[in-house]
């Protein structure tokens, strides 16, 4: 965790009704390279109020670059960041009250936890009794309660997780940035702490970007994700429009586990559905409504969950795709059952069935069913 210290409030503050109107954070056109390599190309997103951010994207996409020239400690080659209505883009660190956790917590050992809290307070020179009021507020918020003389060795991982946030959100910054800060824990604490930072930020209400690059974890907390590929942003959405409504492959395979297909697309006269086909000749019926694509090539995305697997045919319904498979992977993850299948005549697809008494009784070698909906077809076009 980096202690980012805090402009006098007439420095940066702006008059309460101007700042109303203003988003909480604007990025215009931002770009930054290191030597030959593109790190962020002309990127731009407005923040609100109050929300939850997030940037996720593989490894190299830029996510964490943005992050750190948002917070100063990177220079942009060109563009601006726009802090509740004030150009910040070459105000330095200390002056834009701002709260940064990183991945790693970097408290302080030889300090206590009311000590590694007040740590910045004190380098603001606030007086002993703000401080102590501040720093009680935080243990509080972060459930610390009782432990403020406790040090950061006698804390388990989460605790001091939690210390690092009452030390970014006691000197009440403006906005905060969060980069990754739960990949130090193990899978069970890190899905109690997306549930307690969340919790945390709704209750002090402070604008956060968090940087991740687990689809999951984003899903799970974000108001808003910001897809990144490349340095480039790939779209902005809710988690709910990003997973349902991807606007390219990238997308949709990044977000969730997938089948893809490349496919012609092949219209059927009177009928709401289209006949696609892959490679090799596979066959299968997609709802195109809305979807512009006749004569061409499509890439079509089947997400494993829509898939339906049982020994006994499906019953007959109009545009469901059925196919005779032969099972040839089976993994039991406790609520659900994941398989892999190959379809008789066709390429070789993942599902993921509930574990219920159906699926139970599947294993790999059985010739069994597989189904799914023409909706639930994510349709995007090759260059997605």
């Amino acid at each position: 965790m980096l202690w980012l210290s805090f402009a006098c409030a007439s420095e940066l503050d702006l008059n309460q009704e101007v700042r109303k109107i203003l988003y909480a954070l604007t990025i215009k056109n931002l770009c930054k390279t290191f030597g030959t390599s593109v790190a962020v190309k002309d990127f731009s997103i407005d923040i609100n109020d109050g929300e939850f951010l997030t940037f996720l994207g593989p490894s190299g996409c830029g996510k964490t670059t943005i992050l750190r020239m948002i917070a100063g400690l990177v220079t942009p080659d060109r563009g601006q960041i726009v802090l509740q209505g004030l150009d910040v883009t070459h105000v330095p660190v200390h002056k834009r009250k701002i709260g940064l956790v990183f991945q790693s917590y970097a408290l302080f050992p030889h300090m206590t936890v009311f000590d590694n809290i007040a740590f910045g307070l004190r380098r603001n020179k606030l007086p002993k009794k703000d401080i102590a009021k501040r720093v009680s507020s935080a243990l509080e918020k972060v459930r610390l309660d009782g432990l403020d003389q406790r040090f950061p060795k006698q804390l388990s991982g989460g605790q001091q997780q939690r210390v690092a946030l009452g030390r970014a959100i006691a000197p009440e910054p403006s906005i905060l940035l969060l980069d990754e800060p739960l990949s130090n824990l193990d899978k069970q604490l890190r899905m109690e702490m997306q549930v307690e930072l969340k919790r945390l930020q709704q209750e002090v209400g402070v604008t956060t970007v968090f940087v991740t690059h687990d689809q999951s974890e984003a899903m799970a907390m974000s108001d808003r994700i910001c897809v990144l590929k490349n340095g480039e942003v790939q779209q902005v959405d809710s988690p709910e429009q990003l997973y349902h409504q991807p606007q390219n492959k990238f997308i949709a395979t990044f977000l969730g586990r997938s089948n893809v297909f490349e496919v012609s697309v092949k219209k059927i006269t009177g009928d709401r559905f289209t006949m696609l086909e892959a490679d090799g000749g596979f066959t299968f019926l997609a709802d195109m409504t809305g979807k512009k694509c006749e004569g061409n090539k499509v890439h079509v995305v089947i997400r494993h969950e829509v898939i339906k697997i049982s020994k006994n045919k499906p019953k007959a319904k109009k545009g469901l795709n059925s196919f005779t498979a032969n099972v040839t992977f089976r993994a039991f993850s406790g609520s659900s059952i994941e398989f892999m299948a190959t379809l008789s005549d066709g390429p070789e697809i993942m599902l993921k069935a509930d574990n219920d008494e159906n699926s139970q009784s599947i294993f790999p070698g059985d010739s069994v069913w597989v189904s799914w909906d023409p909706k639930a077809a994510l349709i995007n076009k090759l260059d997605g």
